[in-house]
């Protein structure tokens, strides 16, 4: 249903009207009207009438509002992305393994929380440190609310760590650092996708056997 104008003898009249189909047609059919639109203004009685249906279609008017930039906006928070990758992070084993990594160096902030801030803001759009802290304010992402940026750069200090001598077994031009340490683990927490031999197909129609068995 829907308001519509009708124009009848120079007057303006507000009328309720629906639409119907009639076979492959479709048509108009007055439910009611209303009376003429200058009066309905000047009573207010339209005002009240609209006032009176807006209480029983709030979501309604909240979204015409919005649309219409008449609403009062207090925050945005943007959550789709923390979602998805939040679950990649998990599954793969990351936040497992810096949260471990973490735990023995001592620190007292959600390190993994500020790695994975980061990762995202570099998968979302890129940047510094100083971008990445910024532009978390407009995502919604678990347990960050209290990570500043000097923690930022404490995260980025921790994973350039260089190991200690024994661990650099390896090094090529440059040492070896706490990134590459986790990076090796997540490795190895993976490793049996590779590592193992589950099925073997052989192609028969050009090999043959021979033996006393």
């Amino acid at each position: 249903m829907y308001f519509r104008k009708k124009q009848s003898g120079g007057r303006t009249y507000l009328q309720i009207a629906e639409s119907e189909r009639d076979g492959n047609s479709v048509g108009q059919r007055v439910i009611a009207t209303l009376g003429r639109l200058d009066e309905l203004n000047v009573s207010g009685q339209l005002e009240r009438l609209l006032a009176s249906g807006a209480r029983l279609c709030e979501k309604a008017m909240v979204l015409h509002a919005s649309r219409n930039g008449e609403a009062t906006t207090v925050c945005i928070k943007r959550i789709g992305p923390s979602l998805l990758f939040d679950r990649l992070w998990e599954e793969s084993g990351c936040k497992r393994v810096i949260e471990e990594f973490s735990e023995k160096d001592g620190r007292k902030f959600a390190l993994e929380r500020a790695v994975f801030i980061t990762v995202l803001h570099r998968l979302m759009r890129g940047g510094s440190d100083l971008s990445a802290e910024r532009w978390k304010e407009d995502y919604r992402i678990a347990g960050t609310e209290e990570i500043g940026l000097h923690q930022l750069y404490r995260t980025m200090a921790f994973l350039g760590e260089e190991l200690e001598n024994e661990n650099q077994q390896g090094a090529t031009l440059v040492p070896r650092c706490r990134k590459d340490a986790i990076e090796e683990r997540l490795f190895l927490e993976r490793r049996d996708l590779f590592s193992r031999l589950d099925l073997v197909f052989m192609d028969t129609t050009s090999l043959y056997f021979e033996g006393n068995g």
